[in-house]
């Protein structure tokens, strides 16, 4: 079922997946729209109208809840375009479909608001948090659930007993622990902020020095959540063939210049997601490596 609910194509390939009760609309991919002539608020009205459309053939009656990440994570990196939030929420609560939001890379700090759905404007139900809530020094994760969804579940416990929901690793202690004391330093340190400033920088100076690169289609970001990615050639938005793995190359001469970076699985896109800590001569250093292994791997700008 997980498998079914990611939009990663490379987790349902192999295995038969979507199941057929799980449905996609329209992903807030700005940069991959079929339609290149359509602008931000053009293409944010018809990712609306898909999902309108949706709900209308499948019966909202039918749906249990819509899942969303504030901010792409593994599917690109991509911050949502302008007003995306703003046109699907309505949408949910005219349909009264339950918003589930996977805060799993967004949350605590990501984005430079603590939550992903704050920074967007989103009235999830349900949050999914984990990462960012130790850091990963430790794993937990847990849900965090709106109040109408929580008098439901107290009605339930009322007339069905008690709700079972205690499991063998439920509130460990180490895992607890870690998320308090990672959480603290997340307000003592100021790293929100930090995220929201470095990140702005970030994104700015990767935009600078390498924004005209003919093989970067786009840099893009939020927070210290940011992405570069590569074209075949940028002037007609076209995308190298998969089995050139240019994305993983890139990467690995990055890797020589001192600086860890991801290949991200659905094309080539270098993914940055930096610590919350990062300081602005440390995002220097990224941007050089960026810079560096782009020109030595597909040459000059």
């Amino acid at each position: 079922m997980t498998g079914s609910l990611t939009g990663l194509k490379l987790f349902h390939t192999k295995f038969d997946l979507p199941l057929e009760n799980v449905f996609h609309t329209r992903a807030p991919y700005f940069y991959r729209r079929a339609d290149p002539s359509m602008d931000e608020a053009a293409f944010v009205a018809d990712c609306a109208t898909q999902l309108e459309a949706l709900i209308e053939r499948e019966g909202a009656d039918t749906i249990a809840a819509f899942i969303g990440e504030p901010a792409l994570g593994t599917g690109g990196l991509v911050p949502p375009p302008a007003g995306y939030w703003d046109a699907i929420q309505p949408i949910l609560d005219k349909h009264d479909i339950l918003l589930i939001a996977d805060e799993v890379v967004t949350g605590f700090g990501r984005l430079g608001s603590m939550f992903g759905a704050q920074h967007c404007g989103m009235r999830p139900d349900f949050i999914t948090i984990a990462k960012g809530l130790t850091s990963a020094y430790a794993p937990l994760s847990g849900s965090i659930i709106s109040d109408r969804v929580w008098q439901v579940l107290e009605q339930g416990t009322d007339e069905n007993g008690p709700i079972g929901h205690g499991w063998t690793y439920s509130a460990h202690p180490v895992g607890t622990a870690a998320g308090i004391a990672n959480l603290k330093l997340v307000d003592e340190m100021g790293l929100l902020a930090n995220a929201s400033e470095t990140g702005g920088y970030l994104k700015e100076t990767l935009q600078s020095i390498i924004g005209e690169h003919p093989n970067v289609g786009e840099v893009r970001g939020e927070g210290l959540l940011c992405a570069v990615e590569l074209v075949e050639d940028r002037e007609r938005r076209t995308f190298f063939e998969s089995a050139k793995k240019v994305g993983p190359a890139v990467v690995a001469k990055m890797l020589e210049h001192g600086v860890i970076a991801r290949a991200m699985p659905e094309g080539d896109i270098i993914g940055l997601a930096p610590p919350l800590c990062l300081s602005m001569g440390e995002a220097d250093q990224i941007v050089e490596a960026v810079r560096s292994a782009i020109e030595e791997t597909l040459g000059g700008g």
